[in-house]
Parts: C-alpha cells; structure tokens; sequence
C-alpha cells in the first residue's frame, strides 16, 4: 500500500474527546500510504484525545472548518470516542462539512462512535454500516442496516467498530481512498 495514496489529501475531522488510536493510527496508516493528512477541527492549536476514559495525548489542528472546503480534500476519516462525534454532531458547520463529502460521493472512513456525525449529516440512509454496538439502534432509525462486523465498505463508506479493529479499517479505508482516486485521475 506504499504510496498508493500520493497526490491525496485526506481530512480526518475531530474536536476534543476522540478516541487517542482512532485518529492517530488512521493518520499514520495514510501518511505511510503517501496521503496528505489534514486535521480539521471546530477550533485551532490542539485537541484534547483519549485512550477510553482517561485523558491521552493532544494532537495539533491543521486547520480549521471554517478555512477549509470539503472540495478541498480527497476523502475524509471521522473517529470515535463518546465525546468527540456528539460535539461534532451539533455543530452545524461540522455536518455541513460532512453532508458535502456525502453529496458529492468522496468515500468516509468512520470508526465507534463516527458514524453519529454521519447520522446528522442524513448519510447513512439505505448503507450497511457497523460501529460501536450502542449505536446500532441510532443507526438503524436512521436508516442503515447494521451489522456486528470488524470492517463493512458499502460504496464510498467503510466503518469500523473499535480500536481492535484498526488494521482492517486502516487497509480497507486505504484501498477506498485509492480506488477513489483512481477513479478521478482517469
């Protein structure tokens, strides 16, 4: 997967709250795959990440929502963590950012507690999805078909469940990402 992803330029958007390995093992998987990787928040300087309930490292914002586009970007990864998605899903510039990817098909790779933002942002209708377990019940209300799966891809969507499942959801967001690109540049 080396250098499969150059010439791309992924957003990962998160605020203080995600989950520590779900942003930084996405990020590193894609960098190693020779994508640009950006990440988006609410705010500038840092966010606050987590490893379950104990406070983990921060990680510097590269830019903020209200100085970027989706057009601007390739693909978009959304982590998880409790906090983080639910900050993310009442905050209108936040959905409106990832309604764009969805209208206009650029794949989303979201792991846990992502897929909220996705509810939000009204993309989930019609798509098998997985994520963390409690959100099964969101999701399908929302009109997704949930499944207990490490890794589920469904057109331009991949989702995850959990940190454990990181290297399926890392391999399987790459060769979307790729496949995306590949699309485009012919």
């Amino acid at each position: 997967m080396s250098g499969s992803l150059t010439g791309r330029k992924i957003a990962i958007l998160a605020t203080d709250g995600f989950e520590q390995v779900e942003l930084t093992e996405p990020r590193r998987a894609l960098q190693e795959a020779g994508a640009e990787v950006v990440v988006v928040s609410q705010k500038s300087g840092s966010i606050q990440g987590m490893n379950h309930a104990e406070k983990g490292d921060t990680v510097t914002v590269d830019a903020t929502l209200a100085d970027v586009s989706a057009d601007q970007f390739d693909g978009l990864v959304l982590p998880g963590g409790v906090a983080n998605p639910d900050y993310l899903r009442v905050d209108k510039d936040a959905v409106a950012f990832v309604r764009r990817f969805a209208a206009v098909g650029k794949p989303i790779a979201a792991i846990c507690h992502g897929p909220w933002t996705l509810i939000e942002a009204d993309a989930v209708r019609g798509k098998k999805m997985t994520s963390w377990p409690s959100l099964q019940t969101d999701l399908r209300n929302a009109g997704a078909n949930w499944v207990d799966q490490p890794v589920v891809r469904d057109g331009q969507l991949v989702t995850s469940r959990k940190p454990d499942d990181l290297p399926q959801f890392n391999q399987t967001a790459i060769e979307l990402f790729a496949e995306a690109g590949a699309r485009r540049a012919a």
